[in-house]
């Protein structure tokens, strides 16, 4: 069977150990096992080892570990771990990572799993953007961003920590806020009156249409709104009398 990514993680219980069938009796030593079984496939040990790892059909076929050279299935899936964190679009795709997400939505406890490693994951990316500045990681973050939220992987625990940062530059960067209320976790009006949202990310809510007329006028009627941000609620209101 042709392999790819998408083929090994998505393959059926009959499909799956299909892939390594003809790995099973050749004498390999364990430390080259992965290497032979990547160059077999074309494909980089990390894309193996995260397609066979969040695959939620591999328990049942405890021999694919041993063939790719692991001890034990918790083996390989510390290193899957690893890998998912700390790479950063290099040995795992934009699309590789996209495709994770939506194999694994579907699967409680391997989502569980996942809303605990999405958390480091995104502290290594926002740790490298900040070191390089670089825009094609910025414009694949944002992409996997919209894909957690709109993908069922961000549950509301999960945005309410990120909303919690106060005026948080990666929040803003990435419009999360918008992409927030968009997978309707939590409603714009209830975002709009939090002190750790940032001006500008409450200027992208009434840009579009999100919060009204009698919100805004609650909001600059509190002492304790921040003038910058009034500034921009009194900007808005002038150019909406209507």
């Amino acid at each position: 069977m042709a392999a790819s990514f998408k083929k090994m993680i998505n393959a059926t219980s009959e499909e799956l150990p299909e892939f390594f069938r003809r790995f099973e009796d050749v004498e390999i030593p364990t430390d080259k096992r992965m290497e032979a079984v990547s160059t077999d496939m074309a494909l980089r040990p990390a894309q193996i080892i995260c397609a066979v790892g969040f695959n939620p059909n591999t328990p049942d076929f405890p021999e694919l570990s041993t063939i790719l050279g692991f001890d034990s299935f918790e083996i390989l899936c510390q290193q899957r771990n690893e890998i998912f964190t700390t790479d950063i679009y290099k040995a795992l795709t934009l699309d590789n990572t996209l495709t994770i997400y939506n194999v694994i939505k579907d699967h409680p406890e391997m989502l569980r799993v996942m809303q605990y490693l999405l958390k480091l994951r995104l502290q290594r990316i926002e740790s490298r953007i900040e070191e390089t500045v670089n825009s094609l990681i910025i414009e694949k973050y944002k992409a996997e961003i919209r894909a957690v939220y709109n993908g069922g992987i961000a549950n509301i625990e999960f945005a309410e920590e990120r909303l919690g940062i106060k005026g948080s530059g990666f929040r803003a960067l990435l419009n999360e806020v918008g992409i927030i209320v968009e997978s309707r976790l939590i409603p714009a009006g209830d975002i709009f009156f939090r002190d750790t949202i940032l001006p500008e990310e409450k200027r992208r809510l009434l840009n579009k249409g999100l919060i009204p007329r009698e919100l805004i006028e609650t909001r600059l009627e509190d002492d304790d709104t921040p003038q910058d941000e009034k500034r921009i609620l009194y900007d808005y209101l002038k150019l909406h009398k209507d």
